[in-house]
């Protein structure tokens, strides 16, 4: 767990690790304060690993050679980053089930959030160098457009995919908040698509976005794939109503 002062510092520093340590990095998930406060408040059996700090990267690094070969070469890249400025604090795992706790921390977010009384759920990705840029301006955009709104962000900044996940204002009920899905989702997704990024990442269009995915597709595009999915399943049988109507 390693804090950094902001998502500009996080892409920073996964240039930093990767240029020291190159593919051996196997996770790097960027978390934002909101979140983890829901968690410890929310969730029970779980501490908070950097009390205070605004943004934390959970990140692993992973390899073929012997056991603890990558602890020396991942302390001196963590330490170089923090003379560079990019990392204020970290913890380090020191066993097995203190890394299983931290990644126990990143798999209850949803349940996290479902106890703060839920949210909007985007499951975005738009280029590496353009996250920062995305978060401002979707909190700025959302913020304004909904004063109060409690902004949670976690994902995989190395492929650019991010879960951008509005919590209704404390004052609203869930029903009201609920009620704007359609509004928020066009403020979070056409910010999305003008930085170049995808509104479905690594969940899918699915029938969720399958009216996001016609407005912001052409009619080009959207026949190539009514005649994709004719030819590869010409009676409809596979996932009928998904990712494209017929």
């Amino acid at each position: 767990m390693i804090s950094v002062p902001s998502p500009e510092a996080a892409v920073k520093l996964l240039a930093h690790m990767k240029a020291r340590l190159g593919e051996q990095i196997s996770a790097f998930e960027l978390i934002n304060r909101q979140i983890i406060d829901f968690l410890i408040s929310g969730v029970p059996g779980h501490d908070d690993p950097l009390p205070g700090h605004p943004w934390i990267v959970l990140t692993e690094v992973t390899g073929q050679g012997a056991p603890g070969s990558l602890t020396e070469p991942f302390q001196s890249a963590l330490e170089s980053a923090m003379e560079a400025g990019l990392v204020p604090d970290a913890v380090i795992a020191s066993s097995g089930q203190q890394g299983k706790r931290f990644w126990k921390m990143r798999e209850d977010m949803a349940e996290a959030q479902k106890a703060a009384g839920g949210g909007i759920s985007h499951d975005i990705s738009v280029p590496v160098p353009r996250i920062p840029e995305f978060i401002a301006r979707a909190d700025a955009a959302l913020q304004k457009a909904y004063p109060g709104v409690r902004l949670v962000c976690f994902g995989h900044v190395g492929d650019g995919n991010m879960h951008y996940n509005p919590v209704r204002p404390a004052n609203w009920d869930v029903a009201r908040f609920k009620a704007e899905r359609t509004a928020v989702n066009r403020i979070v997704h056409d910010l999305v698509v003008e930085l170049g990024g995808a509104i479905s990442a690594e969940h899918g269009i699915g029938r969720l976005r399958l009216a996001e995915n016609e407005h912001y597709k052409s009619e080009v595009e959207l026949d190539l794939m009514r005649t994709v999915k004719r030819a590869l399943d010409p009676k409809n049988i596979m996932n009928p109503g998904k990712v494209v109507r017929l």
